[in-house]
């Protein structure tokens, strides 16, 4: 079976970049299918739906099928007749079929994965073929267990009967009219770097004419699986293939030529398997609607004996393609990294600046200022390039919360809001997993099972809703259900059981806490779903760890909110800057709370050592930044003037510093990276002066008071 690294031989081209485009548009293909099916109405399917389900299944079957993936292949193919029988009406669509299917894409999931060399045994899809054929053939088929990664010795798959092997046969290719005119060449090449595919000639000496290639091309492969090739690497309005003519040297009997009895009717365009072809299966074959649709030609010179047939629509199909551009996420990352040096830079020239005469250098001063507008408009521009919408987050619950609700006989509708609300990439992968455990617990202990809403007087169907809203300068998220909400007095008692200081004064919002400390579950039974006390306290410090906070509002029997709010990026913050003798320190002006002048007599001593400041009838510890990161001081007579508040993971702190320098945008640099982990410190940027102050974790600093 092929693999992503074979070596096909030949000094070509690397096929890894077309197996690379496969694989990632194979992945955003079954996503749409598994939403799709998610989101169809089975009592009243829409035709658009099913044709766009079946679409899917058939541009992953395509690329498949070209790399030689025969298992992926052999399964889409499956998928791909029962929703041809589905779309035209002659099968109903039941909530066994979606379930197949949406198995189906798991084991193809698993099974491009092996592909792409994450390794593992070959996935048994025995089961979920046999299911599929027998829906397919309008009989009940019984339920299939997940696929699962099954030895190589197991019982042999069951194969669907092999398609008739198509003929040798010649055919036109155009491609034109190119950007580069290599990439023409690049065709010639995957040619010969695949085995099997067929033969290919350049015609009229290889020479571009009006912007055109022409080849000869023999092969065995249909119509859509050579376009699916070829679209890897250059778009598919610039690809037609014609019938061959007479004039280009083929005698009778060539393999490929057309027979002579038989010459090729010059009148319409049509080619084999061309769709709407009289008389032909095109209509009602797998390759029908989806190269109809999804095949784009550029229309011949007009000297050409015939020219393939160009549907309106797909010129816009062919923009809309154009308007993205697939680039790395190193690419991105590095692009970030130039443009947080030129901040650097910028605010660099803005500082050596300051005390120029603007009247003597009246042109510097306004080129200064421009260099500064334009450096934040790039800024904010190039941010933006990493923000990622939350959609992309929230389509993975869905089909998570169906397979839940399903194991554990609840009823629950899952509602979105704000999925168009951007956040940074960066965040989005370290959000993920913590949402995913919210969203689990919303269905596990949140809604109650049917019966037991309905004898409380609510619907049987419960409702979660994820929703996502920018509030100022962060991005706040909320994971909502109208189940059963948190019991103060259960809470309490586990709290106490497990020696937790827990008295009755206690607020709400403290006692809803308790379900952050480690090891805490309010769960009767532990299943493989929850109940073992691990979770939330993780769930706790993933979000703090980025710069996050999470809250939890409850009212018993009506529901439960959990709030999260993170900043909008990683990448830059905003800033307050501190001085310490001749140091300076950045604070997180998101954990700033307020500042106000050092009065000895409102600071005091407990216990010999620490020390804590009244402010406003409460007290809080106060810690003296001079000592923790031992910064000389040149006059020892002089001592911190100025206390700031600050706060982060439920508790506040004051922080002795000599003066406040200033708010301002500072572009974080992984300290980590590039020097040593510090204690109470997330990271470092580098001041318009040149030099390096470090960003301090309030994190840190307020478990450091605690202990």
């Amino acid at each position: 079976m092929s693999d992503m690294n074979t070596d096909h031989g030949g000094a070509g081209i690397d096929l890894s970049q077309f197996y690379q485009v496969f694989f990632e548009e194979a992945g955003e293909n079954l996503e749409r299918m598994e939403q799709q099916l998610l989101a169809i109405d089975i009592e009243a399917a829409d035709d658009e739906e099913l044709n766009s389900i079946f679409r899917c299944a058939h541009s992953v079957k395509g690329g498949a099928a070209t790399f030689g993936f025969a298992d992926v292949a052999e399964l889409t193919h499956q998928m791909e007749t029962l929703l041809d029988r589905l779309r035209r009406h002659e099968l109903t669509p039941t909530a066994p079929m979606v379930d197949v299917l949406l198995q189906a894409g798991d084991a193809l999931r698993s099974q491009l994965a092996r592909h792409q060399g994450a390794g593992g045994d070959p996935v048994d899809t025995a089961e979920l073929l046999s299911a599929i054929r027998a829906m397919g053939a309008g009989e009940a088929a019984p339920p299939v267990v997940k696929a699962a990664p099954a030895p190589v010795a197991a019982a042999p798959k069951e194969t669907a009967p092999a398609a008739p092997a198509q003929a040798a046969r010649g055919l036109e290719l155009r491609v034109g009219p190119l950007a580069d005119p290599k990439d023409a060449d690049n065709l010639v090449e995957l040619f010969k770097e695949i085995p099997d595919l067929g033969t290919i000639e350049p015609l009229d000496g290889g020479q571009a004419s009006d912007g055109m290639r022409r080849f000869k091309v023999v092969t065995n492969s249909s119509d859509s699986d050579l376009l699916d090739l070829f679209t890897f690497h250059v778009a598919r309005e610039a690809v037609s293939m014609l019938p061959l003519t007479s004039g280009f040297g083929f005698h009778d009997g060539a393999p490929g030529a057309p027979p002579v009895e038989n010459p090729p009717d010059p009148g319409f365009g049509f080619f084999d398997g061309a769709p709407g072809l009289p008389g032909s299966k095109a209509a009602g074959s797998e390759q029908a609607p989806a190269s109809t649709s999804a095949v784009q030609v550029s229309a011949p010179p007009a000297a050409a004996p015939r020219a393939a047939v160009v549907k309106p629509e797909k010129a816009a199909s062919a923009a809309l393609e154009a308007s993205t551009l697939r680039v790395s996420v190193e690419k991105v990352d590095q692009l970030i990294n130039l443009v947080g040096e030129l901040v650097i830079t910028q605010a660099m020239l803005a500082q050596n600046s300051k005390h120029i005469d603007t009247a003597l250098y009246q042109q510097l001063a306004a080129g200064l200022a421009n260099l500064d507008r334009n450096t934040r408009d790039l800024q904010e521009s190039v941010m933006s390039i990493r923000m990622i919408p939350m959609s992309t987050v929230f389509s993975r619950f869905p089909r998570m919360l169906r397979d839940l609700a399903t194991k554990l006989g609840k009823k629950v509708e899952f509602v979105t809001q704000g999925e168009a609300t951007e956040l940074d990439k960066g965040l989005v992968e370290k959000i993920t997993d913590p949402l995913t455990h919210l969203v689990r617990n919303s269905c596990d202990h949140g809604i109650e099972m049917p019966a037991d809403r309905l004898a409380n007087g609510k619907s049987e169907q419960g409702t979660i809703t994820l929703s996502a809203s920018h509030q100022g300068g962060s991005i706040v998220i909320e994971v909502r259900d109208d189940g059963r909400g948190l019991s103060r007095q259960k809470l309490l008692n586990k709290a106490r059981q497990r020696g937790i200081e827990a008295p009755d004064s206690m607020t709400d919002s403290e006692v809803w806490g308790l379900i952050f400390e480690p090891g805490f579950s309010t769960a009767d039974v532990v299943t493989d779903v929850s109940g073992r006390g691990v979770g939330m306290d993780v769930v706790k410090k993933n979000i703090t760890a980025v710069g996050g906070t999470v809250e939890i509002e409850s009212a018993e029997g009506y529901g439960m909110r959990v709030s999260v709010r993170l900043p909008l990026t990683l990448a830059i913050m905003d800033g307050m800057s501190v001085g310490i003798g001749e140091e300076v320190y950045i604070l997180p002006l998101s954990s700033v709370v307020e500042s106000f002048q050092v009065a000895q007599h409102t600071i005091k001593t407990i216990g010999g050592s620490g020390r804590v400041v009244e402010v406003r009838g409460d007290y809080m510890p106060v810690m003296d930044l001079e000592q923790i990161f031992n910064v000389p001081r040149m006059d020892a007579e002089k001592g911190p003037a100025i206390m700031v508040v600050v706060e982060a993971e439920g508790g506040r702190v004051a922080l002795l510093v000599d003066e406040l320098l200033g708010q301002q945008q500072v572009v974080v640099k992984n300290l980590e990276a590039n020097y040593r982990k510090v204690d109470d410190v997330s990271g470092a940027t580098i001041m318009g002066d040149g030099r390096v102050a470090l960003i301090l974790d309030v994190g840190s600093m307020v478990r450091r008071s605690r202990h």
